[in-house]
Formats: C-alpha cells, structure tokens, sequence
C-alpha cells in the first residue's frame, strides 16, 4: 500500500470515528423551528415534589398551535402527560393544601374555571368537573392560601348589574347585551373615549372585573362593581395584576383610575378587605408612574410590587417597592441599583426576594435581602431567567426557573438558593443566586433530540465607544460551518422597543440563529434606549429617535467590520421591526451602505403615528407632546419633524422590503402604506408584505412561514445575487 493510500484510509477511519453528532450537526431549517416544541406556563405542588408544566406544538398543515399538560417527578423521573387535561387547557395551579389544582378550560366554546382532585403520593390528577359558569367566562384564576376560594378576572359590562350568584340578573344582562351584539346585522361602533382599540383588538363596551368564587358552594361576586376601565389593566407581562394575603383576607390588586387611560401609565396598588362585602379598595402606592406586580411575603408582614417613579413614561426605571403592613410605609428595596427589576418572587421564609434583572445582554437571577443594605448584583450569568419558583424541601432550599440561551429554546432548571455549596454571598449580604460553575440541573428536556442535530453558534460580545465616547455592547454571531477564510455577508438586526435589548435568549419571531443559518454573519447592537445598561441609557432616546441610537448602530457596525475581517461589508442589509422598523426608515434616508433594507412595522411619519396609535402616553413621552405643540416652531424644535423618516423620503434609493399587518394598531398599517408610496412613485426596488389576519406580532404558523421565506428572499437577492 502506497503512502498516500495509507494517509487516506487513516482519515476515513478518523472520519467514521466521530461521534454520530458532529457528521450530522447542520444549519437550522424554519422547519426545524416550527418543528421545536415550547415550554409554556409551569407550576409546583406545595410539598416541593412535583412540577406541571405546558408545551405547545406549532403545526404548519392546520396552521394552529396546541398545548399539553405534563407532570414530573423533581427528583427525578420521566414526564407524564396529564390526559385529564385538554389541549388548549390552561393556568393549572395547585391549591396550598396540596389536594386539588384548578385550570382554566374552553370545553364547550366556554373558558370557565375546572376543579380536579390531586395526589401528591401518586401525582394522580383527576374527577375534573366545572366550577364556574359565567356567561363572560373565566380568566387568569389564582388560588387563596387557604384553599377555600379562588380569585379571578372576567370582562363584563360595567353598566350591568353586578354578576353575583344570588342574584341572576347581572350575568342574564351580561349574556343579553352579547346575544343581542351576535345577532344584529350593524356591525357599527360607537367611541365616546379613548383607547377604543388595543395592540389587535377594539376594546368594545367590556371591562375587565375581578370576582372571588367559593370552592364549597360555587357562588361568585364582583369585586371590583361598576369599574369604569380593565381591572387589573392590560399587562403584556400577564402576571394577573393581583394577588391574596396569606391569611385569604386581603387582596391586593392594580388600578389605573386615570379618567383617560390612553394617556396614563399612572396604576397604583390597592388593597380590599375579602371578609367585608361592602368594604371599598384602599390605595396604597404613593408613585405617580404605574406600579405592578403586587406580591405579599408569605409570613403576611410585607407587600412587594414593581414601581416606577414618572407618570407617563412606560420605560421609567422598575423599582422593587416593600410596603410594610403594619408600619403603613414603603420603601425602595434597592435604592442604588440602576437596573430594571423585570419580575420577582418571595423567598419561603420571607426574608428576601429573588428577583430577575436584565444585565448587558443577560438575565440572571439575584436576591435583595430584607436588610436595609444596597444590594447591587455582580457578575453576569449566561442566558436569561424567568418564571421563578421557590421551592422549600426538607435538604434545602431551591429555586425553579425557565432559562434560554439564544442557541436554545427554554427548559425549566433547578438550582440552589440559599447559604449553601455554590453560593457566593458578598458582605453587603447580596448573593449571586446562580452559581457560574454550574447550569444547574436540567428538569425538562422537550427538545434535546432535535437540538443536538443542529449547528446552533454561540453569541459573541464586544464593545466599543460611540461618537460621545458612550459605551456600548453589539453582539455577533457566526453562520454554521463557519470558514475564517470566507468573507460573508451580514444581516444587521435592529431591536424594537426602542427599550428592548438584544440578549442572550431564543426568539420564533426573530431568530438570530436561523438569520445566520443561511450562510450570514448576524451583528446585533444595543444602542440607546436599550434596557440592561442603567436607567441614564435608556433615557438617551427620549426626544432623539435619530440621534445617538443611530450613531451607536451605525458606530458599532464599523466597529465589527474592522476587527471581524471575515464581514463583506459591502453586502450587507439592515432589518428592524417596531422601533427597528422607524429606524430601518431612518437608514433609509440617510446612509446609502446597505444593500438592502427590511421594515417591519415601522413608524414612518411621527405626525400621522401620533393619531394613529391607542397608547397615546408613549408617543407623547417620546416625542415631548403633541404635533399642536409644535406648530409654528421650525422643523429643528419639532422632534415630530426633525425625527420624521418621511421628511427624508427624497433621499430613498435603498431596496427596500416593507411589511406590515392590518391589526397593528400599535404602529397603523398606514405607517407602511406610506412608506411603500413613497419607494413606489421614486422607483426605488421594493416589495410589500402585508398581513390581514396578524397585529404587530406575526404568531400563525402559516404566515411565520412565508415572513421568513420573503425576508430571506429579499436579502439574498440583494446580497448574494439569488
């Protein structure tokens, strides 16, 4: 045998060696992503023994997506599907006596609120049967602490009388006024006042009351009567708004009581008396900015909510409020920290509270002790954290979380919290609550299969000095079977907000790594206004939409293309959405070094937004009033019209990809009608997407498809030639 026949069977038998994943990692395919099941809502029986959670399948043939129930074994063991439970079934939640879990079901074309039996011996759930049967169903239900009676929201007409079960006349008005809006062929409305449609919806005549219903005898009453507004109000967040006092006779809930809620972020925090039928909410919160969240600590001394000091000003800084109940005072539990708190939990033995901070691209988790002293996380753990659990067992004390990474989609994991091994306590009394060292141990695993097919890269951090020397953070991501010796073209993401951040988390909506996984560098940058970097940072957008974010974008773009000499500058495209979108636009009129361009869901003319939009605080914040304000003040003094992409239209030669959505009524579709006028009568190359059937997310399995197919059509078109 020659040498070089020697050489060749050596590197077949090397080849055939590997291990079976590395020969078959490949490149993320939409179908792989569709293909991935989601981790939904979870839950832990009060013994600490077992956790529910819910998985939602996406299918492309129905075009629908479905959920199922699942119950595990902490310690360990293999997930059970909760057959009792129906797809599409919700909320499940274990009552405190460990006995029973409520859900929430449309069985019957009727969400209302199910009752089953529960064995913590066995983990057996069953003899599911309804509790409740109001006509304008139920929703967000939350058991009381004593097991007695449950807490939960349903929309009804406030100028009905109140729904309670002595009395039938308020739900038989509530079903007579649906029946009769059914079956009228006018379709017509009527507004008398603002806010008349939301995010995807009109709002209609219905308003959002809270009820409690009793488990024994199934009678409900409105605790919230005649409330003119949502109680609690609309929350993207979804953490119910309310909560109930150890002692089952307290709640505490949020309010806008604001007469006009389009223009008002200003909820505050009540509290009513559950034992005293007549008894009237008492306000509690003192800030003029919304305040959410209410939690109590599980001794009853204490309740914690997010706060936010500035009335009108959405992405005003997320204190963590403590409000003692005795003393009737409340303080800033962490007054020298300049993160946001995006969600918090009570530690079991309620002398401190774990709480979620996004940080540089991350969202660890760390815990504010009742001490008085100023707590300031150090550190940043990889990925981000949310839905956090504590969960108290007789070796310690541990806390159950989802976490993601931008390569993988979200998994629930264990770790330990507490003074315990892996643990680093600080002497202010902080603790890091996640060790470094470790990942923690893995619960759910409802995508490793199809994971360990794909060739996902991990992000890169850097960092540079924008124009005013300003820090700040881009991130960058490799396209699979990445060649140091290739230049590649890149797809630069533009986040919305503008007080987002790109981090180290999945998305299905924009995935970084399915964007790169045709064969292009992603470069992300968190210019101004992105949240993760301290409160003075966020506040660098206001009133300067294309200012210093686009010189960070643009700054932190030539950054990467200097010190990453694999990047073709000269084929690359930008793409936005929301906030991204706007400033899509903005390139667009401004720079001609892209290729190509994608706006999605963009603002194009502040002035026609302005009336266009139903939040009305936030164009108001952003934009320092109203265009009337304005008027007769020069374009410079206008930020209307000093930050208006349309004023720019003359300037547009960049191809352009524009895409947006009839239900949109955060950004109106006529922000993009616009925009593809103006392209059109310029002869500028340009296409529109538009949506029907989708708001200002695109969520249908189907439409997903063809938004990726089109948007990565048109960048390779421009990129690549194809």
């Amino acid at each position: 045998m020659t040498h070089r026949k020697q050489l060749l069977l050596v590197a077949i038998v090397c080849v055939l060696a590997l291990p079976a994943y590395a020969q078959t990692k490949r490149p993320m395919t939409f179908e792989d992503m569709m293909a991935m099941k989601r981790l939904g809502e979870t839950a832990v029986s009060p013994d600490g023994q077992w956790l529910a959670y819910s998985v939602s399948t996406e299918s492309l043939e129905t075009n629908k997506s479905t959920s199922q129930w699942y119950l595990q074994k902490i310690s360990g063991g293999e997930p059970i599907q909760l057959t009792s439970l129906h797809p599409g079934d919700s909320g499940l939640q274990f009552s405190a006596d460990g006995h029973s879990v409520l859900f929430l079901s449309g069985r019957n074309d009727s969400q209302q609120i199910w009752l089953a039996a529960f064995d913590p011996a066995t983990g057996t759930i069953g003899n599911e049967h309804k509790l409740t049967s109001i006509s304008t169903e139920a929703d967000n239900a939350r058991w009381s602490p004593d097991s007695k009676s449950i807490v939960f929201t349903s929309s009804v007409y406030p100028d009905c009388p109140a729904i309670t079960t002595t009395d039938n006349s308020g739900d038989k008005c509530n079903a007579d006024r649906d029946k009769a809006a059914a079956d009228s062929k006018v379709k017509a409305q009527i507004f008398t006042a603002l806010l008349y449609r939301h995010w995807d919806h009109f709002t209609g005549p219905r308003r959002s009351h809270l009820f409690q219903v009793s488990i024994d005898s199934g009678s409900a009453r409105d605790l919230t009567p005649n409330a003119p507004h949502d109680v609690p109000p609309f929350s993207l967040g979804g953490d119910g708004g309310f909560s109930i006092s150890p002692d089952s006779k307290e709640l505490a809930f949020t309010e806008n009581p604001d007469e006009v809620p389009a223009i008002s972020t200003s909820a505050q925090i009540y509290t009513l008396d559950l034992t005293n039928p007549s008894a009237k909410p008492v306000k509690i919160s003192t800030s003029a900015g919304g305040n959410f969240s209410p939690a109590y600590s599980p001794d009853g001394k204490y309740l914690a909510w997010r706060s936010q000091a500035r009335a009108g000003y959405e992405s005003d800084k997320f204190r963590l409020m403590l409000y003692d109940r005795t003393a009737k005072t409340t303080k800033d539990l962490l007054p020298n920290f300049d993160l946001w708190v995006d969600e918090f939990v009570w530690a079991t033995d309620s002398t401190g509270i774990y709480y979620v901070a996004g940080q540089e691209g991350h969202a660890p988790v760390h815990e504010a002790l009742l001490t008085g002293k100023t707590l300031n996380p150090s550190g940043i753990d990889a990925g981000e954290f949310s839905s956090l659990l504590p969960l108290p067992t007789a070796s310690g004390s541990y806390l159950i979380a989802t976490r993601m990474y931008v390569w993988h989609p979200a998994e629930v994991v264990r770790f330990v919290h507490g003074p315990m091994a892996g643990v680093t306590t600080t002497k202010d009394g902080k603790k890091s609550v996640y060790s470094r060292e470790s990942d923690g141990e893995r619960l759910t695993h409802i995508n490793d299969a199809l994971l360990q097919q794909l060739d996902l890269p991990a992000m890169e951090s850097f960092w540079f000095p924008s124009k005013d020397n300003t820090k700040v953070q881009g991130f960058l991501i490799r396209p699979p079977n990445f060649d140091p010796t290739k230049k590649y073209p890149v797809k630069f993401l533009i986040h919305g907000g503008p007080q987002g951040a790109w981090g180290d988390s999945w998305s299905y909506r924009w995935n970084a790594e399915l964007f790169a996984a045709n064969g292009y560098v992603v470069v992300m940058i968190n210019p101004r206004g992105s949240t993760g970097y301290g409160q003075a940072f966020i506040d660098g957008i206001n009133g300067d939409w294309g200012g210093k974010p686009y010189q960070d974008l643009m700054t932190g773009l030539d950054y990467a293309e200097q010190h990453y000499p694999f990047i073709d500058k000269s084929r690359e495209c930008a793409l936005g959405a929301s906030y991204g979108g706007y400033m899509a636009n903005w390139i667009l009129g401004h720079t001609n070094r892209f290729k190509c361009i994608v706006s999605h869901d963009g603002m194009f003319n502040p002035e026609s937004a302005f009336g266009t939009t139903e939040e009305l605080w936030f164009n108001t914040w952003e934009f320092k009033g109203a265009p009337w304000d304005y008027y007769g003040k020069p374009d410079s003094e206008n930020p209307f019209r000093r930050w208006s992409p349309a004023l720019s239209a003359k300037n547009f030669k960049t191809p352009t990809l524009v895409i947006h959505s009839q239900l949109d009524y955060r950004l109106d579709v006529s922000e993009g009608y616009q925009l593809f006028t103006a392209l059109q009568l310029q002869h500028v190359p340009s296409k529109f997407l538009y949506f029907p059937d989708e708001g200002h997310f695109v969520q249908k399995p189907q439409n997903s498809q063809l938004w990726y197919k089109t948007v990565n059509a048109w960048v390779d078109q421009w990129t690549k030639g194809k």
